[in-house]
Formats: structure tokens, sequence, C-alpha cells
């Protein structure tokens, strides 16, 4: 865990985040914590790791998500040398799935 983000403010965030119960009220949360271009962020990331996952091209990322390259090398970083956030997340979906 990168000890940076590791703050009272952090935790009062995450702590705040898990009390959310359905994806109507992360709709409501989300919208009034981020600006729409951050929050589109956040999920354009989400969606390269995803397609990174399931083994697709840079360029077919690019082309589906809008994502830049350097977006793209960004989040492919994270998978290889990151926390596996990413990678806990995904799996879990596809569990549930």
């Amino acid at each position: 865990m990168n000890k940076k983000i590791k703050t009272d403010a952090v935790d009062h965030l995450f702590e705040a985040i898990l009390t959310l119960q359905n994806p109507e009220e992360c709709y409501s949360f989300f919208e009034d914590v981020c600006t729409v271009n951050e929050l589109l962020s956040l999920s354009q990331r989400y969606e390269v790791a995803r397609m990174l996952r399931e083994k697709k091209t840079y360029l077919e990322i690019a082309e589906e998500t809008g994502a830049s390259t350097a977006t793209i090398s960004r989040v492919n970083r994270s998978l290889n040398y990151g926390n596996d956030g990413y990678d806990m997340v995904i799996n879990r979906l596809k569990e549930q799935r």
C-alpha cells in the first residue's frame, strides 16, 4: 500500500464507499463526490484493465474505450506491478457471475 495515500481522510472516504448498498446509491454518491470527467476516467481505467485481462490488444482497447495508449500503458503497469487491486475486483466479479 502506498503510504502517501494512507490518511484518515482516505480511510473515511473508503468507509463511506463501503456503506453503499447498490448501484443507485453509488451513482448518487459518486456524482456528488466526483466531477463527470473524474468518474468517466475512473470507469475508463477499469474497463481498460478488464480488457487487458481479456487479452485484448492496445488498438482494440483504444478503439472501444477511447483511452489513449498512455492510459492503457499506465493501467497495464498497475496490473503487472501494482497492488493487485484490479485483479482482486475483476476476479470477484467473475465469481459472482
